[in-house]
């Protein structure tokens, strides 16, 4: 549960804590958050949340597809677990 905001406006928003970091960025890179504003945002550390923000995403759906792809194989070859989980689906939903 977050923390609730202590304005009795929104007691139930969120608060986002923001952390500076520091790294460093190839030339390139630089040259294209130096376009935030050309792709909607409002600043270059909006436009490098996002970024962080969709790579966990897509990080994440990767390791979730490749979980599914190892237990559709570990279920396809086995055969005991097949019939118990047919066993199961007999006369379901009812």
């Amino acid at each position: 549960v977050p923390p609730r905001s202590k304005d009795a406006r929104f007691p139930y928003s969120r608060i986002i804590i923001m952390i500076q970091a520091k790294f460093s960025l190839e030339s390139t890179q630089v040259e294209f958050l130096n376009e935030y504003k050309d792709y909607g945002f409002k600043d270059k550390s909006e436009m490098v949340r996002a970024a962080i923000l969709k790579l966990k995403q897509e990080l994440e759906h990767k390791a979730l597809t490749n979980s599914a792809a190892l237990y559709a194989e570990l279920y396809s070859s086995d055969e005991e677990m097949q019939q118990l989980t047919e066993a199961a689906l007999e006369g379901w939903p009812n």
